[in-house]
């Protein structure tokens, strides 16, 4: 990871909008939202699509870190995927999903409704951001399993803060500190390609933020209807019937009729 880091004090220059059109790489933040158990459900669920539609496509994936449940979901996961058209189709993909289904531990049969977030950032090339180590501060720590307790007697979890900025990423994931910090570093360097995009679209006085990921995070933008066996994406008005199709990783017609939208 050392083409992260910036050997001088000069400031990065400003990411120009035409900077993020085909990333190689993305790196997908999924957070449980509201609902509880059922919530940190839902985002191992929208893990497991987005997975085995990785698979389907020949991309590599890599968890760079995750915070289960105690009731195997997950309060948080991130990963990374990388391969042919990663961006144009996982660009969408950021905003806040929303279930409606009857939990497992539902005794009375009622449709309970909970949400996952989901952020998409394109993965930094080596020279779109350097971070001078001046600039971090590195702690390590012992990583944990569900519920918090301790699963590693040695320090190798990683918590990277960056100060001038006060980001702050951890990774856990791994069993040696040197590749959690690694993935740290991937995580903080998408999260700072983030904000100075963002950042340099809204000096420019531009709109294109809602449509490459990031702007979205805090939009409702798909429903999934467990009962009505129906999805619906209420961006561009359209609902599939096969539901547990599209959750076993067939994504591509949803795919499809996003291009053919021009969303």
């Amino acid at each position: 990871m050392e083409n992260l880091y910036q050997n001088t004090n000069e400031a990065a220059q400003p990411i120009q909008a035409n900077a993020l059109k085909e990333p190689e790489a993305v790196i997908i933040e999924i957070r449980a939202g509201t609902g509880g158990n059922e919530a940190g459900l839902f985002a191992r669920d929208l893990f497991r699509m987005y997975s085995k539609y990785a698979q389907n496509q020949n991309w590599k994936q890599k968890v760079l870190d995750s915070n289960p449940t105690e009731v195997g979901g997950y309060k948080e996961i991130i990963f990374e995927l990388n391969g042919g058209n990663v961006w144009p189709r996982m660009k969408q993909e950021g905003g806040v999903h929303r279930v409606q289904r009857i939990p497992k531990t539902e005794k009375a049969g009622r449709v309970h409704t909970s949400t996952a977030t989901v952020a998409v950032l394109p993965k930094p090339k080596g020279t779109e951001v350097k971070i001078n180590p001046a600039d971090l501060r590195i702690d390590f720590y012992r990583s944990s399993g569900p519920g918090g307790q301790y699963v590693n007697k040695r320090e190798t979890a990683v918590r990277i803060t960056h100060i001038p900025s006060g980001l702050v990423v951890t990774s856990q994931t791994e069993r040696n500190q040197q590749e959690n910090k690694e993935n740290a570093l991937s995580i903080l360097s998408a999260r700072l390609l983030e904000k100075k995009s963002r950042e340099e679209e809204e000096r420019l006085g531009g709109n294109r933020k809602a449509q490459i990921g990031w702007a979205m995070r805090c939009e409702k933008i798909r429903t999934y209807n467990f009962p009505q066996n129906r999805i619906t994406d209420h961006r561009i008005k359209k609902s599939w019937h096969n539901i547990d199709e599209i959750m076993d990783g067939n994504l591509e017609a949803i795919f499809k009729a996003f291009k053919k939208s021009g969303f």
